[in-house]
């Protein structure tokens, strides 16, 4: 598995990058993806951070994960989203979306996501996901390889204290309350 590994994660990529821990990009809010009153489809936000999150990973680590997937069989799966709307996002709106790997163990990542309006760090929605390692070919989790444990502590981005998704979207309401 390692000499798998080896060809996945670009090691000379990796190793060029500065390991931005909380890496940002910018998405515009499209017609196709808002409901009836402009506003993004609550179903929408999470194909906006996964997107995100995909992209922060190829461009920010050179970590492609569909590759991964292509050449080991192994991959990882959703296995719970927990997502707050703070703020409505608009039609054609650009919106910044910053990513983090807020834990993880031997089975399981946990990723945060975030999305912010462009002009006063607004947050509009706070998205957490549990992703579980996942083995294709025996249709069952799987333990992380040692490599991939190496790599999340050098992206890991903790929360600094409780790690409940309750109490930090109450901190993000309480911080926005505050700015307006």
């Amino acid at each position: 598995m390692a000499e798998q590994l080896n060809g996945t994660l670009d090691q000379s990529l990796m190793s060029t990058l500065p390991m931005e821990k909380l890496p940002e990009s910018k998405s515009v809010i499209r017609f196709q993806d808002c409901d009836p009153f402009n506003h993004l489809n609550n179903s929408r936000y999470i194909d906006y951070f996964i997107n995100a999150r995909e992209d922060h990973l190829l461009r920010f680590y050179g970590f492609d994960i569909f590759k991964i997937v292509r050449e080991t069989g192994m991959g990882w799966v959703v296995g719970q989203h927990q997502i707050s709307f703070i703020r409505p996002v608009a039609l054609m709106e650009t919106v910044r979306i910053k990513t983090r790997l807020l834990s993880y163990s031997k089975h399981s990542i946990l990723i945060e996501s975030l999305m912010l309006d462009t002009e006063n760090e607004g947050i509009r929605s706070l998205l957490w996901t549990q992703y579980f390692y996942y083995d294709l070919k025996k249709k069952s989790v799987s333990a992380h390889d040692k490599e991939y444990l190496e790599f999340f502590e050098k992206i890991h981005f903790p929360h600094q204290g409780e790690l409940s998704f309750e109490r930090r979207n109450l901190e993000i309401r309480n911080a926005e309350v505050t700015k307006s």
